[in-house]
């Protein structure tokens, strides 16, 4: 894949307003060429980014929550073998290419405001044609490790239940891009997965590089095979070499504190760039260090990246030719004054990057 848009400015996917308006003008603003639809969790618990991709399970009650607590999925439940059973035939159905059947993993809309409005607005749109499209969805390990069986074991530990959540997962993907694509416009999608972090922790001994790798593998397999561009999010350090080996194109990390967790994977990165992926650097902060930065400042912090990274034998034109810009994560919990100032920074960040463009 040769990126052909070096620098571009991007978003991760969530927005700290109530109203998807106030979210996609601040979008349309600032993410011209590469808008994404707005997360909105301050809505409720309905927009987080792992319940908004599970309604089906919780209609043929494979998915249970009770007054707020975590997702259960309990096998011993009364009728859990026929939501089984149905539950796998509309997935075959889906994935055999049955409209009505994937329409029953699509997200309602008082789950994902911003998504159907930002289909509406980009329909309509009178403004200049983006490059592209971003989507985002949950990933398998941060939606596995974050539902529990009765025991209070995280259903990634089921092999079964593991199953449905990856295939659940996929046909979300299917539906989100089906929509997007009637845009007309490339999609690129990140696959949100914070949990791989965890890989390595103490408390997570049982996870194995090997399964996690696995299932991400579903789940691009599932994205390339719909003419999707498969990016990752991580916001925190995490063995990076687990997203490489899965084969995502794009990988999104927060560069701004994390930088140091890709030094000891610069093989991995230098193969990765060298095969065409691109790098999302998180460069703008998403606390309120943000204040204390400037386009300039940051420039200079990404710059002296380039350098240490060059030193050790990374291509410096590949670099820059082969990033985008973003913040370093979501930015659903803070002040809608701060986020407003994030995305003008990136987008002023990434302006002033590639008038310096060596390329």
């Amino acid at each position: 894949m040769k990126w052909p848009y070096p620098l571009a400015a991007c978003g991760i996917g969530s927005l700290p307003y109530q109203e998807p308006e106030q979210a996609i003008e601040l979008i349309a603003r600032y993410l011209p060429e590469i808008p994404h639809w707005p997360q909105l969790p301050k809505r409720g618990h309905q927009e987080h980014f792992i319940n908004q991709n599970l309604f089906i399970l919780k209609k043929i009650a494979l998915l249970a929550e009770e007054n707020g607590s975590s997702p259960r999925m309990d096998p011993e439940a009364p009728g859990w073998v026929d939501g089984i059973v149905e539950f796998y035939d509309i997935y075959l159905a889906a994935s055999e290419g049955d409209e009505k059947a994937l329409q029953s993993f699509a997200t309602p809309e008082e789950a994902a405001v911003g998504f159907y409005n930002f289909l509406a607005a980009m329909a309509d749109r009178d403004q200049r044609k983006p490059l592209m499209v971003k989507t985002q969805i949950a990933g398998p390990l941060s939606v596995g490790l974050n539902i529990y069986d009765p025991k209070r074991i995280p259903v990634y530990y089921h092999h079964q239940l593991r199953d449905i959540i990856l295939k659940t997962l996929s046909m979300q993907i299917k539906w989100q891009v089906s929509e997007l694509q009637k845009l007309g416009l490339p999609v690129l999608i990140f696959v949100d997965d914070p949990a791989v972090s965890s890989y390595g922790a103490s408390v997570y001994i049982a996870l194995s590089k090997e399964q996690i790798i696995e299932d991400l593998k579903e789940i691009i397999q599932v994205i390339e095979a719909l003419g999707v561009i498969p990016g990752v999010h991580c916001c925190a350090g995490a063995d990076w070499s687990i997203f490489i080996e899965a084969g995502f194109r794009v990988i999104s990390f927060d560069a701004y504190n994390y930088f140091d967790s890709l030094l000891p994977y610069i093989a991995e990165i230098n193969a990765f760039l060298e095969q065409g992926g691109v790098l999302a650097w998180g460069l703008v902060p998403t606390t309120e260090d943000a204040l204390r930065e400037s386009p300039q400042s940051l420039k200079g912090f990404f710059e002296d990246k380039i350098t240490h990274l060059t030193k050790k034998g990374v291509d410096q034109l590949r670099l820059y030719q082969q990033s985008l810009v973003t913040p370093a994560c979501g930015l659903g919990t803070l002040d809608p004054g701060l986020a407003e100032h994030i995305y003008q920074v990136n987008l002023e960040l990434s302006n002033l990057l590639r008038r310096s463009f060596p390329g």
